[in-house]
C-alpha cells in the first residue's frame, strides 16, 4: 500500500532527514522467518479423478487443466462471478458502509496524532501579557525595619517566550518513528476491514441466492406433491383409491409446505443484512435482491494454488498491520532509553516590563534573555530501567504476534483450499444422487400405479429427492462460500483501497 496521506509522507521526510543523527535504542529490521516447504491439500481435478474406491487421486500434470488463482483475480475477486448485482453491492459499500467509514475515520485520527509528534522537532513560541496590582500592609515581613506602614505596586508585562528541545539522542525521532508506524498500521487496518467487508457481502449474497433457490426447489416439489395428492384424492372419491396413501401423501405435502415460511424469513433477514453492508436502509434493496427469474449456476470451474511463498503471506493486510505495530513497538524502546540521557533546551524571551501601562511599550521597558539549559534525570529509583525492560518485553511479544499472524495466514489458506476442494467432490456425488432419486420417484410411481408396490415407496422416493435436491443447492452455494474464503485468505480485494 502506498503512503497516500501527506502527514505520513511528511513524517517519512522528517525521519529521512534525521536518519544519520544518533538515536538511542535498536533500529528496526523486519524479522526473517523460515517457512518449511509444504504441499497444499490438493486432491486433483474433482470431475475427472474418481477412482473405483471412490477416492479422488491427484491429477497427473498433463491432465490437470485447472486455472491457477492469479493476482488479477484476487484484486477484484467478486467480478469473477460476473454478477452485476454483487458488483453494485460492493461499489455501494466502499462509499456507504458505516463500519468501513468508521475505519477510515480511525485512520484519519492516527494521521492527526502523527502530526502532533512533529512539534518535538520545532521550537515552541508563546506570547504572554499580564497586569498586576499589589498591596503590602505593615505586618508584611518585607516591610520590617522600614518606616512604611504599607506598600503599593503595579506591574505590566508583555513578551514572547521561546522553548526548543534539541533532540540530541533521538528520543523525539523514535517517538515520531513509532507514530508513523502506527499510522501505517492503521492504514493496513482499513485495507483489512475492506477485505472483510467484501468477503461478508459475497458470503451473504451467496447465502441469499442459495436460500432463494431452496425456496424454488421446495415450491417445485410442493407443486408435484400437490398434483400427486389430487390424483390420489380423486381416486379415493371415486371409490378405487387408498385412504392410507392419501393421508400419507397429505402429511408429506404439508411437511414440504412447512419448509417454506422459515426459508422466506431467512431470505428477508439476508436481504436486510446486505442492505446494511451496502450502507443502505433495510428494505431499500429488496427489489434489486429479488429472486432471479432464471436459475443461475454459481459453480465456477475448479481453481488451484500452485505455491504459497512467504512474501505472499506477508502481503496480507492483517499481517502487514502486525509488522507495522512491531516496528512501532521497537521504536518505543528508544523513547524509553532516551530518558537516561540529558535533554538540551534553547530558552529565550523578549518583552516589556513597566510599572505603568502608559510606559510599557518603550525602549526603557525592554527586557530580553537567551541561553541554553540542560535537564538530566540522575536518579529515578529504577523507574527508567523498568520502563525500558517493559518496552523490550512488549517488543519480544510483538515479534511472536507477527510470527503467529503469518502462521495463521498459512493455516487459513490451507483450511479454505481443502474445504473448497472437498466440497467440490461432495457436489459431484450429490449430483449423481439427485439423478438417481429422480429416477427412483418415477419408477416408484409407475410401480404403485400398476399395483406392484405400495405408496410408501413413492413417499420415500419423494422425500429423498427433496432432501437431496436441497443438499445439492446448499453444496453448490457452499463451494462458492469456500472459494470466497480462499480469496480472502490469499489477501483478495486489496486493489480497491490501494
Amino acid at each position: 500500500m502506498k503512503l497516500k496521506y501527506p502527514l505520513i509522507a511528511g513524517a517519512a521526510a522528517v525521519l529521512g532527514c534525521t536518519q544519520y543523527l544518533p538515536s538511542v535504542g535498536p533500529d528496526y529490521t523486519r524479522p526473517d522467518f523460515t517457512v518449511p516447504e509444504s504441499v497444499l491439500p490438493d486432491a486433483g481435478f474433482p470431475t475427472t479423478n474418481l477412482t473405483a474406491e471412490c477416492q479422488y487421486r491427484p491429477a497427473v500434470s498433463n491432465e490437470d487443466d485447472r486455472v491457477v488463482i492469479s493476482q488479477d483475480v484476487l484484486a477484484q475477486w467478486w467480478k469473477r462471478f460476473d454478477d452485476p448485482v454483487l458488483e453494485e453491492l460492493v461499489e455501494s459499500a466502499v462509499t456507504n458502509n458505516l463500519s468501513f467509514l468508521m475505519a477510515r475515520e480511525r485512520l484519519e485520527q492516527a494521521n492527526w496524532e502523527l502530526l502532533g509528534t512533529y512539534s518535538a522537532f520545532l521550537p515552541k513560541l508563546g506570547i504572554k501579557g499580564s497586569w498586576t496590582s499589589s498591596v503590602q500592609r505593615h505586618n508584611n515581613p518585607s516591610l520590617e525595619g522600614t518606616s512604611l506602614h504599607s506598600s503599593r505596586g503595579k506591574t505590566a508585562q508583555l513578551g514572547a517566550g521561546l522553548d526548543w528541545e534539541i533532540d540530541i539522542f533521538g528520543g523525539s525521532r523514535r517517538k515520531t518513528e513509532a507514530a508513523m508506524a502506527m499510522a501505517e498500521a492503521e492504514e493496513w487496518s482499513v485495507a483489512d476491514a475492506w477485505i472483510a467487508l467484501t468477503t461478508r457481502i459475497g458470503e451473504q449474497y451467496v447465502n441469499l441466492r442459495t436460500t432463494q433457490e431452496r425456496i424454488a426447489v421446495a415450491r417445485i416439489n410442493l407443486k408435484l406433491q400437490s398434483e400427486t395428492y389430487e390424483i390420489l384424492k380423486s381416486r379415493l372419491d371415486s371409490g378405487i383409491g387408498d385412504e392410507l396413501a392419501v393421508n400419507q401423501c397429505s402429511y408429506i405435502l404439508e411437511q414440504t409446505r412447512a419448509r417454506i415460511p422459515s426459508l422466506l424469513a431467512q431470505e428477508e433477514k439476508l436481504k436486510n443484512a446486505l442492505a446494511i453492508l451496502a450502507g443502505r436502509f433495510p428494505g431499500e434493496l429488496h427489489e434489486r435482491l429479488a429472486a432471479l427469474e432464471e436459475r443461475r449456476d454459481w459453480l465456477l470451474a475448479p481453481q488451484k494454488v500452485d505455491e504459497l511463498p512467504l512474501d505472499m503471506m506477508r502481503a496480507r493486510p492483517d499481517v502487514r498491520r502486525m509488522e507495522r505495530q512491531l516496528a512501532a513497538q521497537t521504536a518505543r524502546i528508544g523513547v524509553a532509553k532516551s530518558m537516561w540521557f540529558p535533554k538540551l533546551f534553547i530558552n529565550g524571551s523578549i518583552g516589556y516590563q513597566s510599572t505603568s501601562m502608559r510606559n510599557l511599550i518603550c525602549y526603557d521597558s525592554l527586557m530580553a534573555s537567551f541561553g541554553p539549559s540542560v535537564s538530566w534525570a540522575i536518579f529515578q529509583a529504577g523507574a527508567i530501567y523498568s520502563s525500558v525492560k517493559a518496552e523490550e518485553a512488549k517488543t519480544r511479544a510483538a515479534v511472536l504476534a507477527y510470527e503467529e499472524a503469518i502462521q495463521n495466514a498459512y493455516q487459513q489458506v490451507r483450511d479454505a483450499y481443502s474445504a473448497y476442494t472437498q466440497e467440490y467432490h461432495r457436489h459431484q456425488a450429490l449430483k449423481s444422487a439427485v439423478r438417481a432419486a429422480t429416477d427412483a420417484v418415477a419408477i416408484s410411481q409407475d410401480l404403485y400405479k400398476n399395483g406392484l408396490k405400495d405408496f410408501n415407496n413413492v413417499l420415500d422416493a419423494q422425500r429423498s429427492r427433496l432432501s437431496l435436491e436441497e443438499d445439492l443447492v446448499v453444496s453448490r452455494g457452499q463451494i462458492t462460500l469456500d472459494l470466497i474464503q480462499l480469496y480472502r485468505a490469499l489477501g483478495g480485494g486489496l486493489a480497491v483501497v490501494e
